[in-house]
């Protein structure tokens, strides 16, 4: 075991790793949360205390995406209530749902994430005077998706930003350091909220999410800043790659393979 000055130190090393993950890739619970599994905690404990955790990250994150933010209000009207939503929605079924049901799921969640970031898509790029119209059903599946990952984060959370950048992906002309800003906003409201509602259903694991949440506050600075220098092409392949190693081990606990 740990000494509490040791286990201070490793929390906060690895939510500035996982602070970066999350707001360059949505892939946070790739690092955080098996390291919290590992520390002892159980899976819903280790699921509170890292979407508590979370929350430092859009901290760090909005202030330093605001470049990216910038001009894209109409669009935030529509992303931000409909993740709110959602993630009231989820948060409360993480209490009702058993925690063994809990485990079992979540690797499925995580593998669609995965395979979704890593399919190529072409995106038609608006040009300067033209008017692109979306069709009302793709409009309307798109709120339903965004409304479901809102639902998902507060559910579990752990590649839920893998889930809203394939969205985004699919319905924003916008380039990719711009719609990742917007999901950062988006998913750091829901972790809010979130973090309130399991606040009023289980005692909060402080003496971790304080030493993770100064690790994910100073993360979350610098991954949108990486962000600005990075290829998208890059980041999706490792953000896919990612989340399919994530869910293979999650599997792996779940399952005993």
């Amino acid at each position: 075991m740990f000494t509490f000055g040791e286990l201070i130190v490793i929390l906060v090393v690895v939510g500035i790793v996982a602070g970066i993950v999350s707001t360059a890739a949505g892939l946070a619970s790739l690092v955080s949360y098996p390291v919290l599994l590992a520390l002892g905690l159980p899976p819903v404990t280790a699921n509170v205390t890292n979407t508590v955790g979370l929350v430092f990250t859009s901290f760090g994150a909005v202030p330093a995406s605001r470049r990216e933010l910038r001009g894209h209000g109409q669009k935030l009207k529509t992303l931000i209530p409909l993740t709110l939503v959602g993630s009231i929605v989820g948060a409360i079924l993480l209490f009702i749902i058993p925690a063994a049901t809990f485990a079992k799921v979540v690797p499925f969640f995580i593998l669609i994430a995965g395979i979704l970031v890593l399919i190529p898509r072409h995106i038609h790029i608006k040009q300067p005077g033209e008017i692109v119209v979306t069709p009302k059903w793709m409009t309307a599946l798109a709120w339903l998706g965004i409304f479901l990952v809102g639902a998902y984060t507060g559910y579990f959370g752990a590649a839920g930003g893998v889930l809203m950048l394939s969205i985004l992906s699919f319905t924003s002309a916008a380039p990719f350091v711009v719609y990742n800003a917007q999901k950062n906003l988006a998913l750091g409201l829901a972790n809010i909220v979130s973090a309130v509602v399991y606040g009023l259903q289980t005692p909060i694991q402080w003496r971790y999410v304080l030493p993770l949440g100064i690790g994910f506050l100073i993360g979350g600075s610098l991954g949108p800043r990486i962000v600005r220098h990075l290829p998208a092409r890059l980041l999706k392949i490792v953000i896919g790659i990612g989340a399919l190693g994530l869910a293979a081990s999650l599997f792996k606990s779940a399952y005993g393979l």
